[in-house]
């Protein structure tokens, strides 16, 4: 295959795999988030250090605890290919996370970025290390802009409109 082709389609292949890891993390799918992890894959959270795939039952199952809603966008990844199977990469993050406060909507707002270390094994990209790195955030309580009912509400796991019929 022609390199600058095949750089491109693992580019691609890593993109999706962070893809995958937010749309795991908002939906609560563990199965999701683990499997953007390499078995032996750690992620350093700050809250949390460990493997991926126990950083992904931690996670899926705290969120619906506290927050009504979450939404995690990856923006302006960066890939540098170490070698032909690793590849650095760096990816900010801008997390929301929509939680009730004394009857009042708060918005807690994590600006960060994900650096991580990604290894092709058996012909696929997964993370083998993730650190995420705060850079700011912010908390404010915000007044709904539209009425409940008025568009399809979000919701986790298999209940949510995206996900596909089994």
């Amino acid at each position: 295959m022609d390199p600058e082709l095949r750089r491109l389609l693992d580019e691609q292949a890593i993109v999706q795999r962070l893809h995958d890891y937010c749309r795991g993390v908002d939906r609560c799918d563990a199965a999701l988030v683990a499997s953007v992890y390499h078995p032996d894959g750690t992620d350093d959270h700050g809250s949390f250090r460990g493997l991926g795939i126990d950083f992904a039952e931690y996670v899926t199952s705290r969120l619906p605890a506290r927050y009504e809603a979450t939404m995690h966008s990856i923006s302006n990844p960066i890939v540098r290919f170490t070698g032909p199977d690793q590849a650095l990469v760096e990816s900010h993050v801008c997390a929301r996370h929509r939680r009730v406060d004394d009857g009042q909507t708060v918005l807690d707002t994590f600006g960060g970025r994900y650096v991580d270390h990604f290894e092709r094994r058996d012909g696929e990209w997964k993370i083998a290390h993730r650190v995420v790195v705060h850079e700011w955030d912010k908390t404010e309580r915000v007044e709904l802009a539209f009425p409940p009912g008025r568009f399809t509400e979000g919701k986790r796991g298999t209940e949510d409109v995206s996900s596909p019929p089994v």
